[in-house]
């Protein structure tokens, strides 16, 4: 690697992508091993764009809950799920971080001069990123974090939502998350609004699907959370906020196949295929994976190489139970019964509950959310499970 008039110094690793899973990267070495020079590269003006990522307490690994310290803004005791016949609040504490905690954390942890931020990221390769105006950045290592890329060889569904942060005109009267109130009209699949109350008057209130298409009627869901708020009696002085997402439910595919459409760089996040299966949560996975790499010799690219596929690998070989699951969901019952699979889910105990978000589930847990009389009739299980089911959605046809 040698120096070129007019271009920065070389560095150790270079990030592409300033999401979730870059930025946990970048707070965990800049913690844990602040003798690396590490870059962040990003297309938008903000790290972590417009987001809101919730976990619960039990998701985080030893180091995790000192990371993402600096990217919570609200935290809950407990949570309610709500389905038809069934109501429970459970003990489990969670949280909600968001993009704006995340890019002043990063923007504390690094020099200014670490974070490119607003620019176009025209190629990169195992020696460094080359940007839009011809700048080129050196690296010793090069980790591309950008999220997902078509997800090739893969199939399942999606999970699809809009969320709006309200303002009521009195207290909205919630005092902890309703992470799943699925007593709602039963639309485009199976449906829940996910509540978070950030105050006594702000509420965020998210309208979610699993859903076999990935079309996402932004108009439509803002009037179904205005409806929602109608039916729960709040009034609407202002919408502070609003996010959008379309987020892949996986169910079945080829991982080699998968990992070599991606190209040669080590990757983290959804780009790894760094996710739940079933649930799409991904802060457990970008936490577990940031805390390896602060323990590595080295960060050179062949070696992150080796890393970052072998742990993407293992992750797809513990995954199987979920995308069993992810299979049965949406290949063994129309989208309007789909519900009944996690009314049942949800009144298992509660440290199972906690164990399957975490993608921790034990053999136990396994055979006891297997056991009993399921949810859907045995003969569509049995045809979903040996690909005579209702068809899986094609997850490479959307980038």
């Amino acid at each position: 690697m040698h120096d070129v008039p007019g271009d920065p110094p070389p560095c150790d690793l270079a990030i592409l992508g300033g999401g979730l899973a870059g930025g946990l990267v970048a707070l965990a070495l800049a913690a844990h091993r602040p003798e690396l020079d590490v870059r962040i590269f990003e297309q938008g003006a903000r790290l972590g764009g417009h987001h809101v990522w919730s976990f619960f307490a039990s998701d985080l690994p030893a180091g995790g809950p000192e990371l993402v310290e600096p990217l919570i803004a609200h935290r809950w005791e407990g949570y309610d799920v709500r389905f038809p016949g069934l109501s429970r609040s459970l003990p489990t504490p969670y949280s909600s971080a968001n993009g704006a905690r995340l890019d002043a954390a990063v923007r504390a942890a690094l020099p200014a001069d670490r974070i490119v931020s607003g620019i176009t990221v025209a190629s990169a390769d195992a020696e460094g990123v080359t940007l839009a105006d011809g700048t080129r950045h050196r690296a010793r290592a090069v980790l591309d974090t950008r999220g997902a890329y078509g997800l090739p060889c893969l199939s399942g569904g999606w999970q699809k939502f809009v969320g709006q942060t309200l303002r009521t005109a009195t207290p909205h009267g919630l005092t902890q998350p309703v992470v799943m109130d699925a007593t709602v009209e039963q639309l485009d699949g199976y449906r829940f609004v996910y509540c978070l109350p950030f105050s006594a008057t702000d509420v965020f209130v998210e309208d979610t699907y699993y859903s076999d298409t990935p079309e996402l009627d932004v108009a439509a869901l803002r009037t179904r959370i205005a409806d929602y708020a109608a039916g729960a009696g709040w009034s609407i002085d202002e919408i502070t906020y609003e996010e959008t997402g379309v987020l892949p439910v996986i169910a079945d595919g080829d991982f080699a196949a998968f990992w070599k459409a991606g190209g040669d760089l080590p990757r983290a996040g959804v780009r790894a295929g760094l996710m739940h299966p079933m649930t799409s949560y991904s802060i457990p996975d970008a936490v577990e994976f940031a805390m390896h790499l602060t323990t590595l010799d080295t960060l050179r690219g062949d070696a992150l190489s080796r890393t970052s596929h072998d742990w993407a690998e293992r992750h797809w070989r513990q995954g199987r139970f979920y995308r069993m699951l992810s299979k049965m969901l949406f290949g063994a019952s129309e989208g309007p019964d789909r519900w009944r699979m996690l009314a049942r889910f949800y009144a298992l105990p509660a440290g199972l509950i906690e164990r399957f978000y975490a993608g921790h589930s034990t053999a136990l847990d396994m055979a006891r959310v297997l056991a009993g009389k399921p949810p859907v009739p045995i003969s569509a299980a049995l045809a979903s499970l040996a690909g005579r089911g209702r068809p899986l959605a094609d997850l490479g046809a959307v980038s």
